[in-house]
């Protein structure tokens, strides 16, 4: 099932919670909610990503916003682990360009991040690829950068679909969440309504999410 604008948010696939206790999309009705995406190595996810989604965390805890983080992994995968997220967790520690990059910019004390990210966290299930690459799974990832792809000529189409294949063939790993919401990148941030509707996927920071919040708060 695929993740749409405006309709219900399919729950997470996850492999595991690292942080909090176990919960998923489904019981979270009545509350706006708020996941953040961010992979253990990705400078800026915690130069940007994190400390926004810690600071909504600190505003509307108390006032109907859940916020959950995901770690996923779609590159780097011998960086983007789920033991690393639990050495990210239980101590702290940052590894490979987050390390670095936070590190030139003084952002870190021996290694380790400065902050308590205070929200539940939980591992993307990500699974070694299988080889099959269904249509389904290539119209999902097609029609979320070329929405007019049904008409095209099919020439085109069938040089798009053999582009794709190949590009899944040579992912040795697929994050299923991250798939299944069609995420460009990270950091990226989910936002659910009250009703358990999907109502934005947004890449980076703009400056709007808290007031996307808001709107959904007053709806």
């Amino acid at each position: 099932m695929s993740a749409q604008i405006g309709k219900k948010a399919p729950n997470l696939k996850l492999s595991k919670w690292v942080q909090g206790n176990d919960t998923n999309l489904d019981q979270q009705s009545g509350n706006v909610v708020l996941v953040e995406v961010f992979q253990v190595n990705c400078p800026g996810c915690f130069m940007y990503g994190i400390p926004e989604a810690i600071e909504i965390f600190n505003k509307y805890k108390s006032n109907g916003v859940s916020v959950l983080g995901m770690a996923t992994a779609f590159e780097d995968f011998d960086k983007n682990t789920l033991k690393n997220l639990e050495l990210l967790m239980e101590t702290g520690k940052v590894i490979g360009e987050t390390e670095k990059m936070l590190g030139q910019s003084g952002q870190l004390d021996e290694g380790k991040i400065t902050y308590k990210i205070p929200y539940p966290i939980a591992m993307d299930s990500v699974v070694k690829q299988s080889g099959d690459v269904t249509k389904e799974k290539m119209d999902l990832l097609i029609k979320k950068q070329i929405p007019d792809f049904d008409t095209q000529s099919e020439n085109y189409k069938n040089e798009i679909y053999g582009r794709v294949k190949d590009y899944f063939l040579s992912k040795e790993y697929s994050a299923e969440t991250f798939e299944m919401y069609a995420l460009p990148g990270t950091p990226s941030s989910i936002l659910i309504d009250r009703k358990g509707i999907l109502r934005d996927v947004s890449f980076g920071q703009n400056g709007l999410l808290e007031s996307k919040i808001q709107n959904l708060l007053n709806e």
